[in-house]
C-alpha cells in the first residue's frame, strides 16, 4: 500500500453487533441508501477485502474496505475508489455479491442503528447492526423489542458468508 493511501485510509476497531429483526419498525422518515458490494476474497480467506457503491438517488460513493476475522471487533480499512476503479474491480467479484436497501435511524441511548433489507437471492433477510464506541458498550447494550436474536458470533451472518453460501441454514 502507497503512503500516501495509508495515511488516507487509518485503520479503525468496528465494535459491532449485528440481529435479525423481529419484527420491522416504521421505516418512514429514515434515511436509505441503496448498497451494492462484492468481495474480492474467497469464503475461506480469514480477511475480507470488499468493493462496495452506496447509491442514494443519483448520487453514488465507492469504497474498497479490507476486514480483520473476527465477530464483535474487528479491525478496518475503508478508502474511497472512483467509478472507474469500482468498475474495473466489479467483474471479479461475480458469484460472492450482496443487493440491499440500508436504513440508518437512531435508537433512545444516543446509538443508530443499520437495518438492511437484502434483495435477490437474500430477499426476506432483514438484520440490523448497532456499532458502539466500546466492548463493554456493546456487551451492556440491552436490544429493542423490535430486534431478533443476536448473530454476531454466527459467521453464517457476515455479509461475505452470505455473499458467498448464500442464506444460512438454521
Amino acid at each position: 500500500m502507497s503512503k500516501a493511501v495509508a495515511e488516507e485510509a487509518p485503520t479503525a476497531v468496528e465494535i459491532e453487533r449485528k440481529f435479525l429483526v423481529a419484527e420491522l419498525p416504521d421505516l418512514a422518515g429514515l434515511e436509505s441508501v441503496d448498497v451494492a458490494q462484492g468481495y474480492l476474497t474467497h469464503s475461506d480467506d480469514s480477511v475480507e477485502i470488499r468493493l462496495r457503491k452506496k447509491a442514494a438517488g443519483a448520487t453514488a460513493n465507492y469504497f474498497m474496505t479490507l476486514k480483520s476475522d473476527g465477530a464483535l471487533e474487528r479491525k478496518e480499512i475503508e478508502v474511497a475508489v472512483s467509478a472507474e476503479q469500482f468498475e474495473s474491480f466489479w467483474l471479479a467479484t461475480m458469484g460472492r455479491q450482496v443487493e440491499k436497501t440500508r436504513y440508518v435511524g437512531a435508537l433512545g441511548d444516543g446509538l443508530h442503528y443499520e437495518l438492511d433489507v437484502f434483495h435477490g437471492g437474500l430477499k426476506g433477510l432483514l438484520l440490523v447492526e448497532v456499532e458502539f464506541p466500546s466492548v463493554e458498550a456493546a456487551n451492556d447494550f440491552v436490544a429493542p423489542d423490535w430486534f431478533g436474536a443476536d448473530v454476531t458470533s454466527n459467521k453464517g451472518y457476515k455479509n461475505k458468508a452470505l455473499a458467498v453460501k448464500g442464506m444460512p441454514q438454521p
